[in-house]
């Protein structure tokens, strides 16, 4: 082999060492390019550094195991499928499974297929190096007829060249046609036994079942931010590149679990930097707000400080952060806080800066779970409005301040202790707190970040349900109508039930402790043994419920509807009423509500005046 041979190899092979076989001749690492270098010369990160063995592989540690034992125990199945998001090494590992299949050792002994690809073999670097004739590599995406697999059947009938398996590799397989894919299934299924297939693809939901039940499927997962911020690190060393430990942290978050698009941002920030990567220059050229300020954005809107929250947006904005990225920074933090209020071992990952894992620690234990479920809704709202805005700068500050106006609002259940006169215990005094700002416009308390440890878990409703027992008289309500029959049961919130009384029973009998009804036709019959085992849970006393032979009275739905079709006639006599109908031809009465008559000593009594003078101001009169 010539030097320039060796030149075009060192160019275009794999970036990590490959252990070239000890018979064949070292090969020297390329001088560094001069500037007068060809730009052809420079080979990107993500081609440089990729995979080229199984122990290359990050983050696949289920697939590489199953595979392992696999093979050592001879289960070596005829195709395999590998499906994940973009970047995630495909294509790669489905190279280094070929080369697995037809691996044998350099110096001609005996061997079979093997995972341990450390030492180069005889097949290795032409199909690393996509020239092997026993591995054809297919692009679906651009081959999609039953043409193109007419021609992988026929060439599968004859035996490999070289090598022990023909392996055929189909990338992005969904993009078959139907007729390509019924061509295809009869050969995957019952393939000569020198033919492998494997294939590739994003869209593992368009790939038909009769072709995934042929298949050994391996879902590739995403790179977890730390493994890959670990990952960068190691090539930065190689590269003699100095990195800050955050922008390694925004790159690989940036990234969301692909390798190829974090190693291709890396490469753009190291050019960016010259060499010198910092955090500040990677906010800047991917157009992301600082950690901290989108922390100091989120603390003066949990505090209702409005002006100062839009204040810091302006900022962020005029620095050249997008609207839509400082709200999706911002629910980032907010799930963040979340998970560190569920699971505080959260804080110890390695993809946090150290502003994400302090601050947002000690928001986790001030903030309640129903305020941040309440911020992430709006902001999640908030961020498809911003996406959708002719102007996203403005609809991005109406989004904060509904969400600073928030803060002021209670949360459904200390609302709930208001109506009843129960106010919410307070925070204990020795607790700090932060200062409430005077941005807000509503009448309730500040969110405070203050520790609230009563706050911690809510309590289960079976402990409501001893409470109310425990407010109850020792005797229980006692009950004289089948209308009181129904308010309990809605006060203990069997709406089931209360609707069967209010429907399905026609009164004969009522008293405390009997009730003997009529059944309305097509009721059920377990209505009477549920009525009578709520009643006796209820009330602590026994009830006897039974059904009569006779007919009983109106239910208490047809009472209601009876009493309604009364009001409302009497209101369309009304001389008022009668005009605005006649007024407005078509209009209807819908609902008459009538109002509750103030105390004796409020006022005096109406007069009669009050009466022929029609209803007032006050009065409520649907149509």
């Amino acid at each position: 082999m010539s030097d320039e041979q060796h030149s075009d190899d060192q160019q275009d092979g794999p970036g990590f060492d490959l252990g070239l076989p000890e018979a064949a001749p070292a090969v020297t690492a390329a001088p560094a390019p001069s500037a007068g270098a060809s730009p052809g010369a420079y080979r990107v990160l993500a081609r440089k550094y990729r995979p080229q063995n199984f122990a290359d592989l990050i983050g696949q540690e289920a697939m590489v195991r199953t595979l392992r034992n696999a093979f050592s125990s001879g289960r070596i199945a005829q195709a395999y499928i590998l499906t994940g998001v973009r970047g995630v090494g495909k294509t790669t590992t489905a190279r280094i499974l070929a080369r697995a299949l037809n691996y044998e050792p350099a110096d001609g002994a005996a061997g079979g297929p093997s995972l341990d690809l450390a030492v180069m073999g005889k097949h290795c670097r032409d199909i690393i190096e996509s020239r092997h004739v026993d591995v054809m590599e297919m692009d679906a995406a651009s081959n999609t007829s039953i043409n193109d697999i007419r021609e992988i059947i026929e060439s599968a009938r004859y035996r490999p060249v070289m090598a022990r398996y023909k392996v055929y590799i189909i990338d992005e397989v969904h993009m078959l046609s139907t007729a390509a894919f019924n061509g295809l299934l009869k050969t995957l299924e019952e393939p000569p036994e020198h033919v492998k297939f494997i294939f590739a693809t994003t869209e593992i939901r368009k790939v038909p079942v009769t072709v995934l039940s042929r298949c050994q499927r391996f879902d590739l997962r995403r790179v977890e931010a730390g493994t890959l911020a670990a990952h960068l690190s190691g090539i930065c060393a190689r590269e003699g590149v100095t990195i800050e430990p955050e922008a390694l942290s925004i790159v690989a978050r940036a990234a969301e679990g692909s390798v190829r698009d974090s190693l291709s941002l890396l490469d753009q920030a190291i050019a960016h930097g010259g060499g010198t990567v910092s955090a500040d220059e990677v906010r800047r050229l991917l157009g992301l707000a600082d950690k901290g300020r989108v922390i100091d954005l989120f603390e003066a809107l949990m505090k209702g400080e409005i002006a100062r929250a839009l204040a810091e947006f302006r900022d962020q904005y005029d620095s050249g952060a997008d609207p839509a990225v400082i709200l999706t920074d911002l629910a980032d933090f907010t799930h963040l806080v979340t998970r560190l209020k569920i699971v505080p071992d959260a804080a110890d990952d390695a993809a946090l800066v150290e502003a994400e894992r302090v601050r947002g620690s000690e928001m986790a234990q001030g903030l309640s779970m129903r305020v941040l479920a309440r911020a992430w809704q709006m902001l999640s709202k908030g961020i498809g409005e911003v996406q959708q805005a002719p102007k996203p700068a403005q609809a991005a500050e109406m989004v904060l301040v509904r969400l600073a106006y928030a803060a002021d609002l209670p949360t459904p259940d200390d609302a709930l202790r208001r109506l009843k006169d129960q106010p919410a215990p307070s925070a204990p005094s020795s607790a700090p707190s932060l200062p409430s700002g005077g941005g807000g416009g509503g009448g309730g308390p500040r969110l405070s970040l203050a520790p609230r440890p009563a706050e911690a878990r809510p309590q289960p409703r079976a402990d409501i349900r001893v409470d109310a027992r425990a407010a109850m008289p020792a005797e229980g309500p006692r009950l004289g109508s089948l209308a009181d029959v129904a308010a309990l049961a809605a006060a203990r919130r069997d709406l089931a039930l209360k609707h069967g009384i209010e429907t399905q029973l026609r009164p004969v009998h009522v008293e405390d402790g009997r009730i003997e009804v009529a059944l309305v036709p097509g009721a059920p019959g377990s209505l009477i043994q549920d009525l009578s085992r709520k009643l006796n849970e209820w009330t602590g006393r026994r009830w006897m419920v039974s059904v009569s032979s006779q007919s009983g009275g109106p239910t208490l739905a047809e009472e209601n509807a009876a009493v309604k079709a009364e009001r409302e006639e009497g209101i369309k006599a009304h001389p008022l009423v009668a005009a605005v109908l006649a007024r407005f031809p078509g209009a209807e009465v819908v609902d008459v509500r009538t109002r509750e008559e103030p105390p004796a000593d409020e006022g005096l009594a109406p007069s009669e005046e009050d009466y022929l003078a029609g209803p007032g101001a006050d009065d409520e009169i649907e149509f």
